[in-house]
């Protein structure tokens, strides 16, 4: 059930990070804040590949937001089929999310710490990494059944 539980996490992963780009899409329009390369400039940095320009960058940066949100996705399901879901799993696998985008991006150079980075920023990454937690742990919970015993635990949607 494992490898079940990560591929469906993966469906899950999908959702939110489609559901994170849509926010992000509206936030834009009210903040006018322009798109953020340093997805493309980390996968760069992690390829060995040589900096180019951001109108460039298109497919790296695609490839770095939607491949992170997917991947990291297969740990909800595990999450959610060991027990930990619900809005208290969500809220740890948000922090899961921060943590795998801060290391990478301090790690190969690309980010500063987001504790340097002006309140509105903070707060924006929060709402956004938010949105993708809660919506991927929810369809994580609906795709995945949990531990027997554990209160919540449902049938999965896809097995009905």
């Amino acid at each position: 059930m494992t490898l079940q539980a990560a591929s469906r996490g993966m469906v899950a992963g999908l959702a939110g990070v489609a559901a994170m780009t849509a926010a992000e899409k509206v936030e834009q329009l009210f903040t006018r804040r322009p798109n953020s390369y340093v997805p493309a400039h980390t996968l760069e940095r992690l390829l060995g590949r040589p900096g180019r320009p951001d109108e460039q960058r298109l497919g790296l940066n695609w490839a770095m937001h939607w491949g992170q949100g997917i991947l990291l996705g297969a740990v909800r399901g595990l999450m959610a089929e060991r027990g930990v879901r619900g809005p208290v799993g969500s809220l740890l696998f948000m922090n899961l999310r921060l943590l795998n985008d801060q290391s990478l991006e301090n790690a190969t150079g690309v980010g500063a710490p987001p504790w340097t980075w002006p309140v509105d920023e903070q707060a924006i990454d929060l709402l956004h990494k938010g949105v993708y937690a809660f919506v991927a742990g929810a369809v994580a919970d609906r795709l995945v059944a949990g531990p027997p015993g554990v209160p919540g635990r449902r049938t999965p949607w896809m097995a009905r």
